[in-house]
């Protein structure tokens, strides 16, 4: 195995770490918001912990993530340029029929909401990190970067309304789409998504979002580190 190539595979390694702690924690930040809202299906499906394993699906964390990464690498040697994921969808019961839909609306945000803490908490970190200007600088601030935007993308990706992504839940009251038309919907969005995560214009607008959510981080981290 060339240097060339080990770098490549360990950089790899620790992105996919970093996707996959970041969807942890969006699905924590759905099933936590559940539970403080009085819906008691996450907890009783062991989804209010922090617990990776908790909360990945093997196809949106596991196999479409990781060929996204390691293919690339392995065919031109290196990593896409476009990364996509999600989670195990958190599965909620909404008891509370007279504050059912203001419920699911904060649940559905509270997983954004959750990537855009990671983001800026990786950017004070990496701001404040960036002023000592030394070797472990230079090692750590590029990841972070990669954190922010990988976040940024993360946010602009589950606003795609397509089920099981958070914007379809919110489409779904804009509209007073029925449960009936949702579960359609929801049968065919898998090929939905696949067909447009292959098609330029859907990449170009989705790093274009992605840019736009995290520029002010990015900004942020760089007004710290001076």
């Amino acid at each position: 195995m060339s240097p060339d190539l080990f770098i490549e595979l360990r950089n790899g390694a620790i992105f996919y770490l970093i996707l996959a702690l970041s969807v942890t924690l969006h699905e924590f930040g759905h099933a936590k918001a559940a539970d403080l809202v009085g819906d008691p299906l996450p907890r009783r499906q062991g989804r209010v912990t922090l617990n990776p394993l908790a909360h990945l699906d093997m196809f949106g964390t596991v196999l479409i993530p990781l060929t996204m990464i390691f293919v690339p690498i392995f065919l031109h040697g290196g990593m896409g340029f476009m990364l996509i994921g999600w989670g195990r969808p958190v599965q909620i019961s909404l008891p509370h029929r007279e504050t059912r839909r203001r419920d699911e609306i904060l649940i559905t945000i509270a997983g954004p909401i959750m990537n855009a803490l990671i983001a800026l908490v990786v950017a004070v970190a990496i701001g404040l990190i960036a002023r000592s200007n030394s070797d472990f600088a230079n090692a750590v601030v590029p990841f972070g970067v990669q954190a922010i935007v990988l976040n940024a993308c993360l946010i602009a990706f589950n606003l795609i309304p397509l089920p099981p992504l958070d914007g379809s839940r919110i489409l779904r009251h804009m509209v007073g789409m029925s449960d009936e038309a949702f579960r359609m919907l929801a049968r065919n969005s898998l090929i939905i998504l696949l067909v447009l995560v292959n098609l330029p214009a859907f990449q170009h607008l989705l790093n274009l979002v992605t840019n736009i959510i995290a520029s002010p981080f990015i900004g942020l981290a760089e007004r710290l580190a001076g």
